[in-house]
């Protein structure tokens, strides 16, 4: 398992969270599903997948919010406790690794141009207004990451699996 290092911060609205993104995504989401429209209060959420261990925590705390999900299983969204901005959250219908890897807002990001999508998904519920860009894979709903993650990606994700077999052994 290799993590491509990076240095990227971020942070809330208000300044009183900050953070370092220290890996590239495993993977990142341009989510239409309507949930994320509404969470967001735009037309799309974009969510980098990345190891807990790559959001380093410089200031302040979070507070974790559990919000309701299309698959029903939820997800705990990490907000400044001040000024409510949602930073990353955890999955919990990805059992085998909710807890391990973060879907960081990369909005966030004090650069979030950095970070582009590797995918569009849930399209069929994409505002009609907007475009989608030529070369970059979408779906009209979720997709099989055998098929789209980078081989290092899959890597990453199959090591995070392993070691929560070991740890719930």
């Amino acid at each position: 398992m290799t993590q491509q290092e990076l240095s990227l911060e971020g942070g809330c609205a208000c300044g009183d969270v900050r953070y370092r993104l220290t890996a590239t995504p495993l993977f990142t989401h341009c989510c239409h599903c309507l949930y994320c429209q509404r969470q967001s209060g735009s037309a799309f959420a974009l969510n980098g997948m990345v190891e807990n261990d790559a959001v380093e925590l410089l200031q302040g705390e979070t507070e974790a919010v559990v919000l309701e999900t299309p698959s029903g299983a939820g997800q705990d969204v990490h907000r400044c406790p001040r000024c409510r901005i949602a930073l990353w959250s955890h999955y919990l219908r990805l059992p085998e690794i909710a807890r391990d890897v973060s879907f960081l807002r990369v909005g966030t990001l004090d650069e979030p141009t950095a970070i582009a999508p590797d995918i569009h998904i849930h399209t069929v519920s994409k505002q009609p207004w907007v475009t989608l860009p030529d070369g970059t894979p979408s779906s009209e709903a979720y997709y099989d990451a055998a098929k789209l993650w980078p081989a290092e990606s899959l890597a990453r994700r199959d090591a995070l699996v392993e070691r929560a077999r070991k740890a719930d052994d």
